[in-house]
């Protein structure tokens, strides 16, 4: 895969992977052989890989879309790609979905799939770049903050609630992947957001300071914070910046299947999406410094307060990271639903439209929305 360097003198490509990658490592799971070949040795094809159901890209006649851009409360501006149904009558307030990317991903990746689903079923959504990444505001880029990443969806219902066609009583958001902790984190102190669904979650929290089935040790894990704040030193006397966690670029016999499954998205035609604020390179890696944030990160503490809001966990019964909507909805409170999605693993409900349930997450809003 063809890949850009970025200036050493700013920037640096990720040579430490104690992230994402020393969590696959401890997660006790067996490493299936891949083979000899290397996939960088087979060329990319120019369109989109949209085998077995997926198509992130996907676009709709049905739907109109446009950039917008609004402030957070901290003036960082929050970008969103906003859908709206053709037939809509601006005249009438309707109900609105904000939809956050996965962890380490920009908003061109699942969550506008999902917006533009749910604006085929005739709501408003908006798919958002979490600050710091993408087309948000906020430097440095790709850094680490859960209480900015929460106030972004806060943002989001800002601007969407002083929209004279949105109905701000009935405003709703999913979080895919890692927004699904950041959602659930914003909602504990925002009561605007009426219905929270979640899919394929990842506790951003957990999964650092634990691992998958807590198979991380606490030596383990103050080594890792150690490096990371021994990289502080560096960068501030001007060293370059160090990045961490994320999807590998390269597949080996070695690669762990869960990084495979990741790669299979993020590193090939079926996902790829490279922001101009970042490099080919860079994607998906958030910095070493920042996020050992994540080890402070407890999004499920007080989950119960989001009551009597509903909430809506869903994920694949094959899912490595299922453990996550489980322990969140055995803390949630009443109204609560938990969906497994038979033969679906992680990544798959990415965008594997023949598996994600819209037809669940249409229900879900079109009940708990209703005028």
């Amino acid at each position: 895969m063809p890949t850009n360097t970025p200036d050493t003198t700013t920037r640096k490509a990720p040579a430490r992977d104690i992230g994402r990658r020393e969590l696959l490592k401890l997660t006790g799971a067996g490493v299936a052989a891949f083979g000899a070949a290397s996939l960088f040795n087979i060329p990319f094809a120019e369109a989109q890989d949209m085998s077995n159901g997926a198509n992130n890209f996907y676009t709709s006649d049905q739907v109109t879309s446009e950039k917008v851009m609004f402030k957070s409360q901290y003036e960082w501006r929050v970008a969103g790609n906003l859908f709206l149904p053709n037939n809509l009558d601006r005249a009438t307030r309707h109900p609105a979905i904000v939809v956050g990317h996965p962890m380490g991903a920009v908003k061109e990746q699942s969550a506008s799939l999902y917006a533009t689903k749910m604006a085929e079923q005739g709501f408003l959504a908006m798919a958002i770049d979490l600050l710091f990444w993408g087309e948000s505001e906020g430097e440095a880029r790709q850094i680490v903050s859960p209480d900015v990443y929460a106030e972004a969806f806060s943002a989001a219902v800002d601007f969407l609630g002083t929209r004279e066609f949105v109905d701000r009583n009935r405003i709703g958001a999913i979080g895919v992947c890692g927004s699904g902790s950041f959602v659930i984190s914003a909602a504990k102190i925002d009561p605007r957001m009426k219905a929270i669904a979640t899919v394929s979650m990842y506790d951003m929290g957990a999964a650092n300071r634990d691992a998958l089935n807590h198979s991380q040790t606490v030596e383990q894990r103050k080594q890792i914070i150690a490096e990371a704040a021994a990289q502080r030193w560096v960068e501030f006397e001007g060293g370059s910046t160090e990045y961490t966690s994320g999807t590998v670029h390269e597949l080996t016999a070695d690669t762990h299947p869960i990084q495979r499954e990741f790669y299979d998205f993020y590193r090939t035609p079926r996902g790829e999406f490279t922001p101009a604020s970042s490099t080919p390179r860079l994607t998906t890696h958030p910095t070493l410094t920042s996020n050992v944030k994540f080890m402070n990160f407890y999004p499920f503490n007080d989950i119960e307060t989001i009551s009597p809001r509903p909430m809506l966990f869903i994920s694949g019964d094959q899912a490595h990271s299922r453990e996550f909507s489980e322990d969140a909805y055995k803390r949630a409170a009443e109204p609560k639903e938990l969906v497994w999605v038979k033969g679906a693993g992680h990544v798959d409900l990415y965008d594997r439209v023949d598996l994600i349930p819209f037809d669940k997450l249409t229900s879900f809003f079109g009940r708990h929305l209703a005028a």
